[in-house]
């Protein structure tokens, strides 16, 4: 485990201070940028044996090789049961898995943490995505926060930490995982065998992690093929798309409705194309024949969508309703 080339700065300024550490951390950033991995990496540098010189950890002695197992007796990691089990879509029991961290995880945690410690060495919890617990366990968190138990840390992880409790805020340090420059993104994500990162870096807002993923997926074929149909609305047939779209993820869908219609606004505003610079000609085609108050309104229609698109809707009459809209808001 260890952290990115655009974490060392962080991981530097807090290392030394390895025998100070506050009882509780919280990073904070945008997703896609690493927070996790660079908090398994403290983890593992905190509870190693024979940490290195960096203060990552030797990766051979008893304790990494627990952590690595999944079994130390001293560090926790605490998530959504759906991200636990299988992904966002997990299931357990039959049942469909929860997308929250529930009171129960954090009352397990309040008994381990009064316990003494494998070795009275360090424990260490992990908390992701910290806004992903529910009311009643952010304030049973709180507690242990406000009575913090000895030789412990907890991480929590947070993508908006705005929605995060206040007093939760409060009693953690907060380091900030800003998104790394453009260039150091670029140059790893080609050591990682992405041959032209640009476009991908665009539409994961420049979260390299994030970029990354969509490397290895095979939905940019899709995406392209999408595009391609919005950015001729003259021959756009809402229903057909629609139809040949309803087993897509309907959740990317909508992004990229998103990013299409914040490109075009953004181009016919200001010139500026944040998210598709591999379609800036089809965009500079397209963007004066966009409706600016409709293309507000209808970058209000979408964000409704999105905040919705986890409910039992039928996702084909949800497409064309947003394609129909879409052709609405061009001259």
């Amino acid at each position: 485990m260890t952290f990115y080339p655009w974490q060392t700065e962080i991981w530097q300024q807090l290392i030394p201070a390895r025998q100070n550490l506050p009882h509780a951390l919280l990073l904070q950033g945008r997703k896609g940028v690493g927070k996790l991995d660079f908090a398994r990496a403290l983890a593992q540098g905190l509870l190693c044996e024979a940490p290195q010189p960096s203060g990552t950890g030797c990766g051979q002695c008893l304790a990494c090789n627990w952590l690595a197992q999944g079994n130390h007796p001293d560090f926790r990691s605490i998530e959504p049961e759906a991200l636990a089990d299988n992904g966002d879509e997990g299931e357990s029991k039959g049942k469909k898995a929860s997308r929250q961290i529930l009171i129960e995880q954090i009352r397990e945690l309040a008994g381990l943490v009064n316990l003494s410690t494998h070795r009275n060495g360090m424990r260490v919890v992990l908390i992701h995505p910290a806004e992903a617990m529910n009311a009643s366990a952010a304030n049973a968190l709180l507690k242990t926060l406000e009575e913090p138990p000895p030789h412990t840390l907890i991480i929590l992880i947070s993508h908006h930490a705005q929605s995060l409790l206040p007093t939760v805020r409060s009693r953690c340090r907060k380091l900030d995982f800003a998104v790394p420059p453009l260039e150091q993104s670029m140059n790893w994500l080609r050591e990682q065998g992405v041959a032209d990162p640009m476009p991908l870096l665009a539409q994961a807002g420049h979260a390299p992690l994030a970029a990354l993923a969509l490397a290895g997926d095979d939905s940019q074929e899709a995406r392209r093929g999408f595009l391609n149909q919005l950015a001729r609305p003259q021959t756009l047939d809402p229903i057909s798309l629609a139809e040949k779209s309803e087993k897509m993820d309907q959740a990317r869908m909508v992004r990229w409705l998103q990013q299409w219609m914040y490109d075009l606004v953004g181009w016919r505003l200001g010139g500026e194309i944040r998210y598709q610079p591999d379609f800036a000609a089809e965009i500079h085609a397209l963007a004066p024949r966009v409706r600016l108050s409709q293309a507000l309104e209808y970058q209000k229609e979408l964000l409704t969508a999105q905040k919705n698109v986890h409910h039992p809707l039928n996702a084909q009459l949800l497409l064309e309703q947003l394609l129909l809209s879409y052709m609405q808001s061009m001259d």
